[in-house]
């Protein structure tokens, strides 16, 4: 599913971020990658996607050799792949329902199909159709950051990539997410999970990658 081959990365004035990295993450799996602020765990999420490009080594995800692909090839890579950030990343000035229909809208589902997905995926994390019309502000965090999770669902990917998704919510709200998470990763969904949070990975029985200054560590 996802496999990293002695991969390096370094930025401009010789920042180490990642170095001779190499796992396997199979399909179906639930994985943490842990390591305190500058670890290298966002990094390792962008060269998934393609964000980044790896300066020595290879990535494989999906039987695609993300290092090699050509610029024209990346949204296909893309939209086997859902990400949710820590932040949201909501539109404020949309509702609930286009946050989630402008996905849809840009890989090409048609007009009829749309509404409908987009109540599926609301069903999956939790949320009843009183939010499609509302705007992300006014809804709580735990809130915000379901729609986030449903947005990611939308393509029905096959990994979902989470970095710090639970970094702005308090205690209880991080459990909900968890579950969540959980939950999608039970539905078939390959789920990698970013975080600092050392209590919250103790809680959670995963495979652990664990980093620090972008090396892996015991």
């Amino acid at each position: 599913m996802i496999q990293f081959f002695q991969v390096y990365k370094t930025y401009p004035g010789n920042i180490k971020a990642l170095a001779n990295i190499s796992f396997k993450i199979e399909k179906g799996e639930f994985v943490f990658v842990t390591g305190p602020s500058g670890a290298g765990k966002t990094t390792l999420l962008r060269l998934i996607i393609r964000v980044e490009r790896p300066d020595q080594g290879e990535i494989l995800v999906n039987k695609r050799n993300v290092s090699r692909l050509k610029n024209s090839q990346i949204p296909l890579l893309r939209r086997e792949v859902g990400f949710v950030f820590q932040d949201f990343k909501l539109l404020n000035n949309k509702t609930v329902y286009d946050n989630i229909a402008l996905v849809l809208r840009a890989l090409g589902y048609n007009k009829k199909e749309i509404p409908k997905r987009v109540r599926q995926v609301l069903k999956v994390v939790g949320l009843e159709e009183w939010v499609l019309k509302q705007p992300p502000l006014k809804l709580s965090g735990g809130e915000q950051q379901r729609v986030a999770i449903a947005r990611a669902l939308a393509n029905t990917p096959s990994i979902i990539l989470a970095d710090e998704p639970t970094g702005n919510l308090d205690p209880e709200l991080t459990v909900e997410i968890m579950d969540l998470l959980e939950k999608v990763n039970q539905l078939g969904t390959t789920v990698v999970v970013a975080t600092h949070n050392t209590s919250l990975v103790a809680q959670y029985t995963k495979r652990i990658i664990p980093l620090y200054r972008g090396e892996m560590v015991e």
